[in-house]
C-alpha cells in the first residue's frame, strides 16, 4: 500500500474509503458496515465522513463499524460551513463524536468556505486540538487563494479534500503543487467520477486491458484510481459500499501504468492548460 506522509511525520495510506451516500439506506446497511471493516482489515484505515452526509447517518454507521477498530482507524469527518463558527466548530465536532462513538477525531475538516470568517474558524479548530478533541484539521474544496488566506492565519492545515479525477483535473493546474509546497496532503474525492461516464470511455477501456491484478483482468474503475494514485501527496477516497468495490479499489494498487497508458489517458482527458474554477459536488 502506499503512503502519504502529513506534515506532523504521521504516515498514512494512499488509499482510504469514503462514505458519502453510506448510511442512507437499511437495506444496504449490512453491507455497508462489512465493507468498511474489511477495508480496514485490508490496509486501507483512512475513513472519511461528515456531519452532512445523511444528516448524521454516515457518521452514525461509521461509528458502528469502527466500534472494535477505532485505534486501527485514521478517522476523518467534516464541519458544514453554517456551523463553523468558533462556538459551532465546539458544538458541532463533539456531536460528531458522539454520532461515531468515539472521544477523538484524527483529522477534522472545514467542509468549504461560508461567510464565517477563515479566522473564527481556525481558532475553533485550534483550541479541539487543545482540548484533546482532534489531532489535527484542514479544509476540503479551497482553491489556491483561499489557500492562500489560511496560510497568513495559521500554518496548521495538513489536508484539502477537493474533487479530482480524470474528468476533472483542473487542480492540475496550480492546486495540487501549492499543496505540495505546503506540505498539505492533498485529499481526492470522487476519484472514480460521477454517473459512470468517465468508466465508460473507451480509453478507459482500452487502457484496462492493457493491464492484469492478481484477481484477473483490470477494470476502468482501478484504471481511474491507479491514475489518481500514481502521484505523490494524493490520498483518494473512493465511497466503499460493498465488499466486492472495496475489493476491485484495493487491487488498483497493483496497477503502473505506463507513459503509453498516461498518453491514452491525457489524449481523451487533456491535462488544462490554463487555471480553471474548482470544480466539486
Amino acid at each position: 500500500m502506499r503512503t502519504v506522509k502529513l506534515k506532523n511525520g504521521r504516515t498514512v495510506p494512499a488509499l482510504g474509503m469514503g462514505t458519502w451516500n453510506i448510511g442512507d439506506s437499511g437495506a444496504r446497511r449490512a453491507d455497508e458496515i462489512a465493507s468498511l471493516q474489511a477495508g480496514i482489515e485490508a490496509g486501507m484505515t483512512v475513513v472519511d465522513t461528515a456531519e452532512m452526509y445523511g444528516n448524521g447517518r454516515s457518521e452514525t454507521l461509521v461509528g458502528e463499524a469502527i466500534a472494535d477498530l477505532r485505534d486501527d482507524v485514521y478517522l476523518v469527518s467534516k464541519v458544514t460551513p453554517s456551523n463553523a463558527s468558533y462556538e459551532g466548530v465546539q458544538k458541532h465536532c463533539r456531536a460528531s463524536l458522539k454520532r461515531l462513538g468515539t472521544d477523538r477525531l484524527d483529522l477534522y475538516l472545514l467542509h468549504w468556505r461560508s461567510g464565517v470568517p477563515l479566522s473564527e474558524t481556525v481558532r475553533g479548530m485550534e483550541q479541539l486540538q487543545v482540548d484533546g478533541l482532534i489531532e489535527d484539521w484542514g479544509v476540503s474544496n479551497f482553491d489556491v487563494d483561499d489557500m492562500d488566506e489560511l496560510d497568513g492565519i495559521s500554518d496548521g492545515c495538513v489536508a484539502n479534500q477537493v474533487l479530482y479525477n480524470l474528468e476533472h483535473r483542473g487542480v492540475e493546474f496550480d492546486l495540487l503543487g501549492e499543496d505540495r509546497e505546503r506540505e498539505v496532503v492533498t485529499m481526492a474525492y470522487s476519484p472514480l467520477g460521477q454517473g459512470g461516464e468517465l468508466l465508460t470511455n473507451p480509453a478507459m477501456r482500452e487502457v484496462a486491458k492493457r493491464h492484469e491484478t492478481s484477481a484477473g483482468p483490470a477494470s476502468a474503475a482501478q484504471i481511474a484510481l491507479a491514475w489518481v494514485l500514481r502521484q505523490e501527496n494524493i490520498l483518494a477516497i473512493p465511497k466503499a459500499g460493498s465488499i466486492k468495490h472495496l475489493r476491485e479499489n484495493a487491487l488498483a494498487t497493483e496497477i503502473e501504468l505506463s507513459q503509453d497508458d498516461l498518453k491514452t489517458l491525457d489524449a481523451a482527458f487533456p491535462p488544462p492548460k490554463r487555471k480553471m474554477s474548482l470544480a466539486m459536488i
